[in-house]
């Protein structure tokens, strides 16, 4: 006979195991011969197989690496269906921001069609580290390292989000066989992952910095191991009264220590490579670099950054979860705030590092719960936007912004920052405004959670941790989306006019007739056209209209030429020599625009804007 509650128990694992199943299935879905194709075009306008280094992704973007930039054809990917936008912040580097499930899809598919990637960085290509330590390229390298990692930590924060849930809503559950294995079974999966993530962390940075990544893994698991412990007792630098109060102890200086210890270790491998006899040279070359670095590492790295770790940690809890409630509301307005410009430059992935560090150094993440907001005021903004271009008649922003919403509201940002708010301008503002109230309140309330990644209505499961108890924390979480989400509504609806959307008086049938008997003209080059009207005609065909990168290629193409470059859609004239101008015009899919000029140079200027408007607008 089987005993009590074996029945129960594995009814429940099958149940988990058909859920994974069921995801994965979901997850990974078959890519079709329309999408093969597709892909193979990709591939061509990145320059083709030979120029592609390396792929991986993140959430929502593909991020490739190339050898020659100048092989790339930009205007082609950006023009893709599936492409929301394409960011070139770095020399070599592209992240094409395909959107959430296809993000995956796609790369894992890259990596079959192209031999010379396996999701390897560049570094191991023969690219080395960024020379220029500037704010935005530690950022990137910070997110180089740690993208590959995030779904391991959403997976593990999901698990730690789930178990504190049932331990909140069944106190007895230990008096449950079936609830007990449960919440063994989710706490096992979330301590797997944190208690090595230094590991993790080492391996990826090792890849990064060029270094061998398996060396890198193992110095970075050293740091969590308890022989560091008896090295500073040793060393006497461990007080066994207050273990975490030692200058050394194990996971002092957590990944910060492991990201600037495998850099040092890079530089010694590489500096050792070359002077080995081959013969040797596997076995050697890791070898003595992890013992001089292990050195190094122990005795300076680890103190040093468990110090910089600890202070990080203590300025944002002073600031996250202060006394005063007036410093709580402020901090928390201007990090929902400022996420959205994060988010859109790419930037964001940069901040893993603090939370990393709060959850090494308190357990939970103070931080995030503000910065998930962003997304909920950039829901509320494209509800109003729906609003005011329905009484516009706009239906391309209608279709665009519905198409968009219900990913934002599951917390995928990306659709609604490219395809709505970022190219309307101002929105994108409004957005961020209204986030900040949201953020406000859920740092007022203090609420941490396990983990970082899931945000909109699906972040409410990791919402759990900090000082209240779980269902507080839940229903304190979703208020601040629907406050994130009112504030977004209500200063877009204020500060943005459906007059922005209206439909231009130049899509009237006999304009439109007129419109493009001058496009023609201007097409096969009628010099008379453009000497006598001082311009030419030009409908939108982007999918997103005018949005920032094409609009700023723009400016700078104008302002090559001695010309004043303007273009007038619906009345309104602007000039071809600021963003917040030509972003103003709104002007989206199916808008005719007129572009003109003065100046010595204005027919060369013209010709020049009239070829990039073809290719890329």
């Amino acid at each position: 006979m089987a005993p009590p509650g074996s029945v129960t128990e594995l009814g429940l694992l099958l149940l988990c195991n058909f859920f994974i199943d069921i995801s994965v299935f979901c997850y990974y879905p078959v890519l079709m011969n329309d999408e093969i194709s597709k892909l193979n075009e990709m591939i061509k306008a990145l320059g083709g197989d030979a120029n592609i280094l390396s792929v991986t992704n993140c959430m929502t973007r593909l991020r490739v690496t190339v050898k020659d930039e100048d092989r790339v054809d930009a205007a082609s990917l950006e023009k893709r269906e599936d492409v929301l936008a394409l960011v070139h912040d770095r020399k070599n580097a592209y992240e094409i921001v395909v959107g959430p499930g296809r993000c995956r899809k796609y790369a894992d598919t890259l990596k079959t069609m192209l031999p010379c990637t396996s999701g390897t960085d560049e570094t191991e290509k023969g690219i080395s580290a960024p020379k220029k330590v500037r704010l935005k390229e530690l950022l990137k390298v910070i997110g180089d390292i740690f993208v590959p990692l995030i779904p391991g930590v959403m997976t593990a924060g999901l698990c730690a989000g789930f178990a504190a849930m049932l331990k909140s809503l069944c106190p007895g559950y230990g008096d449950v066989r079936a609830l007990s294995l449960l919440y063994s079974f989710l706490t096992l999966i979330s301590t797997s992952f944190m208690t090595y993530i230094t590991a993790w962390a080492g391996y990826r940075a090792a890849e990064r910095f060029g270094a061998t990544p398996i060396i890198g893994g193992m110095l970075g698991m050293m740091t969590s191991l308890d022989g560091i412990n008896q090295i500073a007792l040793a060393l006497g630098l461990y007080n066994e009264d207050a273990p975490l109060s030692s200058v050394l102890c194990a996971g002092k200086g957590g990944v910060l220590a492991v990201i600037i210890g495998v850099y040092i270790l890079s530089l010694i491998e590489k500096s050792l490579r070359p002077k080995i006899p081959d013969s040797l040279n596997m076995i050697l070359t890791p070898f003595l670099s992890l013992i001089i670095c292990s050195v190094m590492y122990i005795g300076v790295v680890m103190p040093v950054f468990g110090f910089i770790s600890g202070a990080i940690a203590t300025v944002i809890g002073d600031l996250c979860f202060s006394q005063s409630i007036l410093v709580r509301a402020v901090t928390g307005y201007i990090s929902a705030a400022l996420f959205l410009p994060l988010v859109a430059t790419g930037m964001h992935h940069g901040l893993v590092a603090l939370y990393t560090v709060q959850l090494e150094e308190l357990g939970y993440v103070i931080l995030y719960p503000a910065l998930a907001m962003a997304g909920a005021g950039q829901v509320g903004a494209a509800i109003s936007i729906i609003g005011k271009a329905k009484k516009a008649g706009n239906e391309n922003i209608i279709r665009i912004a519905k198409g968009a919403l219900p990913a934002g509201i599951l917390g995928v940002g990306e659709p609604l920052i490219y395809g709505v708010t970022l190219p309307l301008g101002r929105p994108f503002i409004t957005a961020s405004i209204g986030a900040g109230f949201g953020g406000a309140f859920i740092m007022v309330n203090e609420v941490a959670s396990t983990t970082w990644g899931p945000s909109g209505v699906l972040g409410v499961f990791v919402m759990t941790a900090g000082p209240n108890g779980v269902l507080k924390n839940a229903v304190v979480y979703m208020t601040s989306l629907l406050i994130a989400c009112i504030g977004g509504y209500i200063v877009t609806s204020l500060f943005f006019s459906e007059k922005e959307l209206a439909v231009k008086e130049s899509d009237s049938p006999s304009h439109n007739k007129t419109a493009e008997a001058e496009r023609r003209k201007v097409k096969h080059g009628e010099s008379i056209t453009l000497e006598m009207q001082g311009g030419f005609y030009h409908t939108v065909t982007d999918p997103f209209g005018i949005h920032v990168r094409p609009a700023s290629e723009l400016i700078k193409l104008a302002r090559s030429y001695d010309a004043q470059v303007s273009i007038t859609s619906g009345g309104k004239t602007v000039s071809c020599t600021a963003m917040a101008d030509i972003i103003s015009l709104g002007a989206a899919q199916g808008t005719k625009l007129f572009v003109s000029a003065g100046g010595p140079q204005k027919r060369e200027a013209l010709e020049a804007v009239r070829n990039f408007m073809e290719e890329r607008l």
